[in-house]
């Protein structure tokens, strides 16, 4: 089964601004000799696996102010939480992090793993599953001071009622035909979303490593406060997109607020999946726009509407 991959423009650890490069190599205690990038994700930033002459290892995240000017902030953001996240979360620890020369540097461990196989493997996502359930647990309350998902994602979703003000050529029938009511339904999102749990916001096959026995989540910048269930209803369209079970076979809640989130989800999806590529990520409309089609037809089962 085909899917658009979860990659964008990597910048290679040649072309990270020297002076941060000489800071990084200062930190590690010894010169980079070996800078293997990370093809995962679709920010326009380095994302790269280090080893330093000593044997030392890190795991590098940075980004400058070219060629997208929003991925600094977002860099910002993950900072922060990375900083603050306990132990007990299963996120590779932050050795360092800080702002040079116009970069956003974040340092971390180095874990010896891997992304889920694509199409995903049902033994891998049970595992996934499980992993994200006990994190869930783990973190209700939050530990720590985070935005709540409305004030994150606030009118990124409001999906549907930006469309009824744009061109809804190519739309999908059901959804064009259902519009007016779509916009009822996620006008409610945020208070259907509410909650004490802190989420990740983004998980997908990208943003998760697997060791031997561990399963790691990674890239924590949208990190936000609500519902416990948001992380798999914002995750399952990719998992149905990249070749695992529907969501309605991994999610069977009944609660209306479930429905009316990923209405919110789904009307984001599809919009954004219409808009324009970003600078510097030119594969993540494609990516959107499969995910949409998913969380429609999620949406389509859970509404029961014709």
């Amino acid at each position: 089964m085909s899917h658009p991959p979860a990659s964008g423009t990597r910048v290679p650890w040649h072309d990270v601004h020297p002076e941060v490069r000489a800071a990084v190599e200062e930190f590690l205690g010894g010169r980079v000799v070996e800078a293997s990038t990370q093809s995962g994700g679709f920010s326009p930033a380095a994302a790269v696996r280090l080893r330093t002459e000593g044997g030392r290892r890190a795991f590098v995240k940075a980004v400058g102010p070219e060629p997208n000017p929003d991925t600094p902030g977002i860099y910002r953001s993950e900072l922060k939480i990375a900083a603050a996240l306990p132990e007990s979360v299963p996120a590779p620890r932050l050795l360092t992090g800080f702002e040079l020369a116009g970069w956003v540097v974040l340092v971390f461990e180095d874990v010896e793993g891997g992304h889920p196989e694509l199409p995903w493997r049902r033994d891998e996502l049970e595992r996934v599953l499980e992993a994200v359930g006990s994190m869930s647990a783990a973190l209700t309350p939050t530990p720590i001071d985070a935005p709540t998902v409305g004030e994150v994602f606030g009118a990124k979703f409001d999906g549907w009622r930006k469309l009824t003000q744009e061109d809804t050529g190519g739309l999908d029938p059901w959804a064009l035909r259902h519009l007016d009511e779509l916009v009822e339904l996620e006008s409610d999102w945020v208070a259907a979303v509410a909650g004490d749990s802190l989420v990740h916001a983004d998980l997908r096959a990208d943003n998760i490593l697997l060791t031997d026995d561990r399963v790691y989540i990674v890239d924590w910048p949208w990190a936000c406060v609500g519902a416990p269930w948001f992380d798999l209803v914002a995750m399952l369209p990719s998992v149905g997109m990249q070749g695992g079970p529907p969501p309605h076979e991994l999610l069977d809640d009944p609660d209306p607020a479930v429905t009316t989130v990923v209405a919110a989800v789904a009307g984001y999806l599809v919009r954004q999946g219409r808009q324009p590529d970003p600078p510097g990520i030119p594969t993540v409309r494609q990516f959107q726009r499969a995910q949409g089609v998913v969380a429609l037809d999620w949406l389509r089962r859970r509404t029961g509407w014709s």
